[in-house]
């Protein structure tokens, strides 16, 4: 199949995009609308002939049935032995979801009772710390226990009216020196979230935060929370289980964010409001379940991505929110993606054929424009560019500003496709008064090659709902990519190596062990450090 779909794109490349809009039914064929968003994809070269292919490939593939099961709590990562439900944190209204013969539903709804009281009681100053009612919320954690919570705080900052979030992560003492500067250790409630509270990165944080509240005139012992399965090393921390909130293995990091990784977000927004998130997910998810492959908004949106990365040979995606509070959607999607789907193996552990994923890169508009859109126009590889925006902003009183916003997404993605023939960028300097050889040099620095491929998501307002639906929408997609590919998108073995060997190099850099085993650039480099940290 795959075969049959790289000689369709091999024709499809002698086509002028344009003119596969010809058909004036192209726009509506080619978009998919759901609740409030719309899905275009009619700015690619998927043709109806692509598009049957693809779909076939689906149905091949089994893409219907491992959704199903994935739904139903089959241990479809195979790998770790586990099943994928993270879709059970947000069914709220939906049927029992059953794993080793039990309902998990009791436990999941009792857990988020759990946090929305100890949200609306931090929220209320009901809870409070050595200096009163909580102010800050600093949360600790790294890659899905941090990406998400942070990106959705920063996303849904209009419905803020809680104590304010800060997000530490990365084992660099800047990143957390610089996000403790200014806070009072004794209204500061911190938030330490690692499943197996063994993170190296996040444990170290921890322990910097405990000393710095507790000579600071704060409670470590009353300040603290976590999110964590590990009750005997929190209670060895000194946070009581009343304030540890716990969840299942079937729930991977990078899909965590809907249950108590999201905590400082539900602190921040609310419970009314981040139900309102899960609901909007919850949404997507029934969809993607019952929707037919041809109208599924997270089926097509795998199979656009496919056909750029594994028929059309393109290497990397742009995703470019123009939404300054979606600034960090692009890196969650970043690790959403290339952390579920970036293996060299299918799930038989055989060799896998052709490309395992793109390279997911990113920034908000219009930003990028200033930035890298230069190569995305005029540079020699072709990068497939989702582009999303809202219908309308936060800000009633700076309309004008939202009117700009929108109207340079969609120029780009049209100016991306158009493009400026050589001819065109003829008369435009005709116009200026360049003359012979001088006009034609001119020109064909203004030559934009155009035919671009690009898809657009319009939804009309970035509320709870709806970026709880975008992001369910990029979750199933990545889900069915991997389905497609025969790549088992739970797992990460990946992230294992280096921090084995970062293990091995700590005593090395500090002199305790000497380091003969290393390579000789590996020596070299941390000859240099100790040279430099005397």
């Amino acid at each position: 199949m795959w075969d049959k779909l790289k000689k369709i794109a091999a024709e499809l490349r002698k086509t002028d995009m344009l003119t596969l809009f010809d058909d004036p039914d192209r726009p509506g064929d080619f978009s998919i609308r759901f609740d409030g968003m719309l899905f275009d994809y009619s700015k690619t070269y998927l043709t109806d002939a692509a598009r049957k292919a693809l779909l076939s490939l689906a149905e091949g593939r089994g893409v219907a049935s491992r959704r199903d099961d994935m739904f139903s709590g089959a241990r479809i990562n195979q790998t770790e032995d586990r099943a994928v439900l993270h879709t059970a944190l947000r069914n709220l209204s939906g049927p029992p979801v059953i794993e080793e013969g039990q309902d998990v539903m009791p436990a999941v709804l009792k857990t988020l009772a759990r946090m929305e009281q100890f949200a609306d009681d931090l929220r209320a100053g009901r809870y409070a710390g050595a200096g009163g009612a909580i102010t800050d919320v600093v949360n600790i954690g790294i890659g899905g226990s941090h990406l998400g919570p942070e990106m959705g705080t920063l996303a849904l900052a209009p419905y803020h009216n809680g104590p304010r979030c800060h997000f530490v992560s990365n084992v660099d003492g800047a990143d957390i020196s610089d996000k403790l500067k200014g806070l009072d250790p004794a209204t500061t409630l911190v938030i330490v979230a690692s499943k197996s509270f063994t993170t190296i990165e996040t444990m170290t944080n921890a322990e910097t935060a405990r000393r710095w509240m507790a000579e600071g005139g704060g409670d470590p012992a009353a300040q603290f929370a976590a999110v964590s399965t590990a009750l005997d090393k929190t209670s060895d921390f000194g946070i009581p289980h009343s304030r540890v909130f716990g969840f299942e293995d079937w729930v991977g990091g990078r899909y965590s964010m809907w249950g108590p990784i999201g905590l400082p977000l539900m602190i921040a927004i609310g419970p009314r409001n981040f139900r309102d998130f899960l609901s909007g997910a919850e949404a997507m998810d029934t969809h993607f379940r019952k929707a037919p492959l041809a109208q599924n908004m997270p089926v097509l949106l795998a199979l656009v991505g496919l056909w750029h990365n594994q028929v059309c040979g393109h290497a990397t995606r742009a995703v470019l929110p123009y939404d300054q509070r979606l600034a960090r959607l692009p890196a969650y999607f970043q690790q959403l993606e290339m952390e579920s789907n970036g293996k060299r193996v299918t799930m038989d552990g055989t060799a896998l054929e052709g490309q395992s994923g793109p390279v997911v890169w990113g920034e908000p508009g219009t930003n990028g424009q200033h930035a890298f859109y230069q190569l995305i126009h005029q540079g020699t590889q072709v990068v497939p560019c989702e582009f999303m925006v809202a219908a309308k902003g936060h800000e009633p009183n700076l309309a004008h500003h939202h009117r700009l916003l929108v109207a340079n997404c969609l120029a780009q993605s049209e100016a991306l496709m158009r493009g400026r023939s050589l001819d065109m960028a003829r008369e435009l300097m005709a116009a200026k008064g360049f003359e012979g050889d001088e006009l034609e040099r001119q020109a064909r620095h203004r030559v934009f090659p155009g035919n671009r491929p690009s898809t657009t998501l319009i939804y009309d307002r970035l509320s709870p709902r709806r970026l709880g639906q975008i992001i369910a929408l990029y979750e199933h997609r990545v889900f069915v990519e991997g389905t497609i590919l025969g790549i088992n998108s739970f797992d990460q073995w990946g992230v294992e190596l280096g921090k084995v060997l970062a293990v091995e190099l700590e005593p090395v850099l500090t002199g305790k062990a000497d380091g003969a085993s290393k390579d000789g650039s590996t020596r070299q480099l941390v000859d240099f450090i100790r040279i430099c940290s005397k």
